[in-house]
């Protein structure tokens, strides 16, 4: 006996609200199925020979290359066929979904009278991606009955969740549709969970403008910001800000709001998780987040790997760096605008051959809030903060190796500062269609004989943590009031892009 989630068929709708509504219709009867099945499953019942819940799919078909004019790079399919892709979490995506529907009706649907399709995939949701928040109920079970569970539920298929399509090397069989999305429903679950993983947060709770950095200082620095801006009362001004949230989900409403039932659900862990993240919260989801990925490339790309499938609006790098320049002072910002790609981590997914271009926008955005932060103007900005190319390395010991020859490496290309993560986040931002840049503090110059000793180090972050951070900060709210039309390049879409953002 085969126990199946029931299906709902496809319907066709001019109305992305309507679209949207169905997709969450078909995506919460499919988890109802499989959770009700899990729970009589787990308390001994017989729940058939297999049980299986769908993810909802959307879809749209066009006969023409012709659509209407528009400014964004994103919105509207290739040319001619037909498009689709799976969905997951509407309750966590609605804003973003209703905004694609509603683009896609608009460019296609004036002229060609394109309906979006909404109805029942034939993509399985695994058990695993159906669990509430908070549900743990697999713990429960003895081995043996965790070990019928695999026969009897469907789990996690690596097949149906590459990075083919982001990566440009998806290829559909013939009589397949092209993709909608970068990314299959399943691949998005699995990012939701590696998010609570590794970041000790909820992914309900992350922001579209996200901050990176290398060092637990930032972070302090971040807590005791967040921390005042919810102890702001309205008469000291609207920052926009309504809560602040920890790991464990600790959530600090800001005076005046109202604390939500969900709050109370939060507790500090019990060891902090490997990539703690902490998150400024608006209404609308445009706050900031900011995430310590400690130090090396593989953090940089495994956090970026995952974040990417919330979609947001930019990313930035604010860290520490080593100063390749004689004339470069302890202190002293770098504004990367290019990058010497030596992490390695990337270099199965995006060649090496592929440049990572500067944005103008957040490249703008970075300098007026450097010059905002700091009070400077002209030739004193100039002093305090340098544009170049930015080396990332996988060798925390690079100066140790025999014969400098990354020494000459990074001289030929001009180098003028070294990380071991900035490199990864600007081409997972590439790669990913995520708008990015970088902002580095020079901490140390090993070239020419200025290492960090621990007083100096401690000395030097208390002077400039915090000027940093709020610069990170200002060039965020700089970028959010640009707006996403100016802010999602077309250097970043392909020749044959997908239509989602």
């Amino acid at each position: 006996m085969s126990t199946h989630r029931p299906f709902i068929a496809p319907t066709q709708f001019d109305d992305p609200i309507a679209a949207f509504e169905q997709v969450q219709a078909i995506y919460d009867s499919n988890i109802a199925h499989l959770r009700d099945a899990m729970k009589r499953f787990v308390a001994g019942e017989d729940v058939g020979e297999h049980v299986r819940g769908c993810y909802p799919f959307v879809r749209v078909h066009t006969d023409t290359v012709a659509r209407a004019d528009s400014r964004l790079a994103f919105g509207f399919v290739a040319g001619p066929g037909t498009y689709e892709t799976t969905l997951t979490r509407p309750d966590l995506f609605a804003r973003y979904y209703q905004q694609q529907f509603k683009l896609l009706l608009q460019n296609h649907g004036s002229r060609q009278q394109v309906q979006i399709e909404v109805g029942t995939s034939a993509m399985p949701i695994p058990i695993h991606f159906s669990f509430a928040e908070h549900e743990h109920i697999e713990g429960t079970m003895s081995a043996g009955r965790r070990l019928l569970m695999r026969d009897v539920f469907d789990l996690p298929n690596l097949a149906a969740m590459d990075d083919g399509i982001a990566n440009g090397t998806h290829e559909p069989p013939p009589g397949e549709a092209q993709p909608l999305a970068l990314f299959t429903a399943p691949r998005v679950d699995y990012s939701l969970l590696r998010l609570r993983h590794y970041t000790g947060t909820s992914c309900e709770h992350f922001q579209k403008f996200v901050l990176f950095t290398n060092y637990q200082f930032y972070i302090d620095e971040f807590i005791k910001l967040g921390h005042e801006l919810m102890s702001a009362t309205t008469e000291q001004g609207d920052n926009g800000y309504i809560a602040f949230v920890e790991p464990g989900n600790i959530v600090t409403r800001r005076v005046g709001q109202e604390v939500q039932p969900g709050d109370a659900l939060g507790a500090a862990p019990p060891r902090m998780p490997q990539m703690p993240g902490y998150h400024l919260i608006r209404a609308d989801g445009t706050g900031i987040t900011m995430v310590n990925i400690g130090v090396g490339p593989a953090n940089a790309k495994t956090i970026t790997d995952h974040i990417a499938v919330l979609r947001p609006h930019a990313w930035l790098m604010l860290g520490h760096c080593a100063g390749l320049r004689n004339t470069q002072e302890l202190g002293d910002y770098v504004l990367a605008h290019g990058y010497v790609r030596e992490d390695h981590v990337l270099d199965e997914d995006l060649p090496l051959w592929v440049p990572i271009p500067p944005l103008a926008e957040v490249q703008v955005a970075i300098e007026a809030a450097v010059a905002e932060v700091t009070q400077l103007t002209g030739h004193d900005l100039k002093r305090v903060m340098r544009t170049g190319t930015v080396a990332s390395t996988d060798n925390r010991n690079w100066e140790l190796l025999p014969q400098r020859t990354p020494e000459r490496r990074f001289s030929q290309s001009r180098a003028i500062a070294l990380d071991m993560e900035s490199a990864t986040i600007a081409a997972n931002g590439f790669r990913f269609r995520v708008p990015y840049g970088t902002l580095l503090c020079v901490s140390d110059k090993p070239m020419h004989g200025e290492i960090k000793l621990p007083g100096m180090a401690n000395q030097f972050y208390r002077d400039r943590v915090d000027q940093h951070l709020r610069i990170g900060i200002r060039a965020m709210e700089l970028l959010r009031a640009l707006g996403v039309d100016k802010l999602h390049s077309r250097k970043l879409r392909s020749f044959t892009e997908v239509a989602f953002q």
